[in-house]
């Protein structure tokens, strides 16, 4: 379809003005059962199989269909960017609840759409509109501060370094991705004052071969740990840690974990991951969509205390972390939660 009937067009203005309406009023549950499930499409602009962003959103939509009455459906968009927008027009026109969708690409195309479906939710994960320039009352907006969590793994990076030299790689900069960085290089420098962290950025998300190209470069030049916050990206930055026999942290979801089982050996050089729990947070989402106490027309932004991010505590952890270390990870953690540690943030 095109993605807005004349009609859409026409009526907008008034949507507008019933979706302010309607915002005024307290939000009330709606009567959803397993017979009568809420009807929810995660639009991703992507693919599944990512081991990482996409796929921990997609656990998390398993896990609301185990215990919430919810019908799920995964629409994959593809990395062609110009089908990104038809396709977010398509599943708000086709009769779910609630449409989730995430990250900077998607927010202008949630912006624009939402004042034209007021009854129809949308979830924007990762990123969050202008509430202030939008009629934008039925989006939640879902953020993580993942500098916390960022600080502990660049803590321990540095405690288990060999040469005292890290290695991080961006798929792109800006805050919610530097956000990471942010965090890590504090902790490592904690842990290190000493400690040379190499940086490079690789302008995209979906480039293994790129990835596994900058890994080896900055290997050559003497990193021992590296920590790729890139999705698909990174995945050839972990194929290069492995080739080379180096450690490396994970992003987003426990990646020794999804490894562990078609690729053992890569599991074994992740030593940790930097968890962004995207499908626990959607997963909550859903259910207080569902109770009626979801915070549309908001932005939430959450962190270590919420259980939103961490780090993967797994048996490859236990064992490429000595005791020591584990413990004063554990003790950090602790003093960033109780706020006796400040740690920079790139989200504000």
């Amino acid at each position: 379809m095109s993605m807005f009937s004349s009609f859409t067009k026409v009526a907008a203005g008034f949507l507008m003005s019933a979706s302010i309406v309607a915002a005024a009023v307290p939000a009330i549950a709606a009567d959803y059962t397993k017979d009568n499930p809420m009807k929810v499409a995660l639009v991703l602009h992507g693919t599944l199989g990512d081991k990482s962003f996409f796929d921990d959103a997609a656990e998390g939509m398993k896990a609301a269909e185990a215990d919430l009455p919810v019908s799920v459906k995964i629409i994959e968009l593809g990395y062609d960017r110009s089908k990104w927008e038809a396709g977010l027009a398509d599943a708000a026109d086709s009769g779910y609840d609630v449409i989730i969708a995430g990250t900077f690409d998607m927010t202008g195309y949630i912006t624009e759409l939402s004042p034209q479906y007021p009854d129809v939710k949308f979830i924007d994960f990762d990123d969050t509109p202008d509430f202030s320039k939008c009629e934008c009352k039925n989006v939640l907006g879902v953020q993580y501060t993942t500098a916390a969590a960022g600080y502990l793994a660049g803590y321990a990076a540095a405690k288990i370094s060999k040469s005292g030299t890290l290695g991080t790689i961006l798929g792109m900069e800006f805050p919610t991705v530097t956000d990471f960085k942010t965090g890590f290089d504090q902790g490592a420098k904690a842990a290190n004052p000493n400690v040379n962290i190499l940086n490079a950025v690789a302008g995209a998300f979906n480039d293994p071969a790129k990835g596994k190209e900058i890994a080896l470069a900055q290997i050559n030049q003497g990193a021992d740990v590296v920590f790729p916050i890139a999705g698909g990206t990174g995945i050839g930055s972990l194929q290069a840690v492995k080739d080379s026999g180096k450690l490396a942290v994970g992003v987003d979801s426990d990646q020794a974990t999804i490894f562990a089982g078609s690729d053992p050996a890569q599991a074994e050089v992740i030593f940790t991951s930097v968890l962004k729990k995207v499908g626990n947070s959607l997963h909550q989402a859903l259910k207080a969509t569902i109770d009626g106490t979801a915070p549309y027309g908001t932005r939430q932004l959450l962190g270590i205390k919420d259980n939103a991010v961490g780090i993967a505590k797994n048996q490859w952890y236990e064992k490429l972390v000595p005791a020591d270390v584990r413990a004063e990870v554990d003790a950090i953690e602790q003093k960033i939660i109780s706020g006796e540690i400040v740690v920079a943030t790139d989200m504000k």
